[in-house]
């Protein structure tokens, strides 16, 4: 097999896993409602049905790469999908609420070692700017099709066999991707691969478990009764003891002084809003559909087709233009789709009617698709390759974090609200999209204008400056 067919091979043997880790982040929401009358469930049980694998997702993304490096890609690889299956197995097979939850937390364990060596192992076979501006496009596509594509899938798959079929699904594809990976994808290993960071992990994990426990329970508890107090308190030590923990390190979890580079800081603000957005709009989308209009679960998976679709379409358009012209214009068309498409919701009332409400949906979804690809290139941008891996790392930590706190932000939003309520309820969730939006556009000034260190307009590998002038070029 030549050299470039076998890096899309590769390419797309990593894509599927993406595609997995992103599926089972969303697909979930449209099994919520069948969850919680088999097991008899309220809206806080079921967001941590969603959190628990998003937290662990999260949590652990920097870890995996990093052991990734040291013990090899395709080995984590390989150990990723088997805990992913494992999981996957464990959720199809469930007899309880605790046991799917348990199950969970191994997908978001097998989950983690997927993500990130995904995308090392595509960076370290496609080394040209632009062939790796466009697979990062493609890379962004995939994860953005699987997010925005869970309830489609999900909803056929609960109307058929039910809601536990979405988990065994995932078995047959692990088991494919499982053998091609032995066959095709090469061992790789950092040169140089970073000490792990207990400690700092620990800490990270317990800082992003609070504050979304506080997002999911706060609502209920009060937002000065006592828990949420104590919760402020213990959020505020995490964090600083984190970043205390982390300074001191010669090889951190999370290398803080990316975060004095503006642009880096802004992509992973914009990672985080992005992830927001979607993952509320689909958990508020999917309960409006099914307990406010009583649609059934296909039905109202199909009313978020759009959003797949454009997440799809726009997704690779943006690598284009991530590879041609930089990040500030996909940035600014995600910015712009998502503000519009919340924001078509807010004023549209309670009960806007369906080819509206479709609209809206498209426009979040090529939102979604815009902002991937720009956000990852962001991040990494004029860094060496030995701190690009951490920044990728910290960038998919922010997606899963976003997902995780839009899943908790919505599901506050409808925690004891009667169906014939939820229309009315919803409708602030809609604003924070909209919100969202605003937010990107905020991230795309503050974006690099060309996307590579040294990268000249039209020219691969060349600067992210301007052209110098007629008058300040040496003569």
């Amino acid at each position: 097999m030549r050299d470039k067919t076998r890096q899309w091979v590769v390419m797309a043997i990593c894509c599927t896993s993406i595609f997995l880790v992103g599926l089972d982040t969303t697909v979930v929401n449209v099994a919520l409602p069948s969850i919680g009358r088999e097991w008899h469930l309220g809206v806080r049980e079921l967001e941590w049905t969603v959190d628990a694998y998003t937290l662990v997702l999260a949590g652990l993304l920097i870890t995996s790469g990093a052991l990734a490096d040291r013990a090899g890609r395709r080995r984590v690889f390989q150990l990723g999908l088997v805990l992913f299956a494992a999981g996957s197995a464990g959720c199809a097979l469930a007899p309880g609420w605790e046991a799917l939850v348990a199950a969970r937390v191994v997908q978001g364990v097998g989950g983690s070692m997927l993500s990130p060596v995904a995308l090392a192992i595509v960076v370290t076979m496609i080394t040209d700017p632009r062939e790796r501006a466009k697979a990062i496009g493609i890379w962004a596509a995939v994860f953005g099709l699987s997010m925005a594509a869970g309830p489609v899938l999900g909803g056929a798959l609960i109307s058929g066999p039910g809601w536990r079929a979405v988990f065994g699904a995932n078995l047959p594809i692990i088991a494919v991707v499982l053998v091609l990976t032995a066959v095709l994808v090469p061992e790789s290993r950092a040169p140089r691969p970073r000490r792990l960071d207990l400690l700092g992990q620990a800490l990270l994990i317990a800082l992003i478990t609070a504050v979304v426990t506080l997002l999911i329970e706060g609502p209920r508890a009060g937002w000065w009764s006592r828990f949420a107090i104590s919760a402020y308190v213990v959020i505020v030590l995490l964090l600083i003891l984190f970043v205390r923990v982390e300074a001191r390190r010669a090889e951190p979890l999370m290398d803080l002084r990316l975060f004095r580079r503006l642009p880096f800081t802004a992509a992973v603000s914009g990672a985080v809003v992005t992830f927001v957005a979607l993952n509320a709009a689909l958990l508020l989308g999917t309960l409006y559909l099914q307990q406010g209009r009583g649609l059934d679960p296909l039905a109202a998976g199909l009313v978020t087709l759009p959003m797949a679709v454009a997440a799809t379409v726009c997704a690779p358009l943006s690598g284009y233009l991530v590879g041609r012209a930089g990040p500030r214009l996909p940035l600014r068309l995600a910015g712009a789709s998502t503000a519009s498409g919340g924001a078509l919701l807010v004023v549209l009332g309670d009960h806007p009617g369906l080819p509206l409400l479709l609209t809206a949906y498209l426009l979040i979804g090529a939102g979604v698709g815009f902002a991937n690809a720009p956000i990852t290139n962001t991040a990494v941008s004029g860094l060496p390759p030995e701190r690009s891996g951490v920044a990728g790392g910290i960038a998919s930590t922010a997606r899963q974090l976003g997902a995780a706190l839009g899943i908790a932000f919505a599901g506050g939003l409808v925690a004891d609200t009667e169906p014939a309520g939820l229309a009315v309820a919803i409708r602030p969730g809609w604003a924070v999209v909209a919100v969202c939006g605003a937010a990107l556009l905020l991230v795309a000034q503050v974006s690099p204008r060309w996307p590579g260190p040294g990268a000249r307009r039209g020219r691969p590998g060349g600067s992210c400056e301007p052209r110098p002038s007629a008058a300040a070029r040496p003569r």
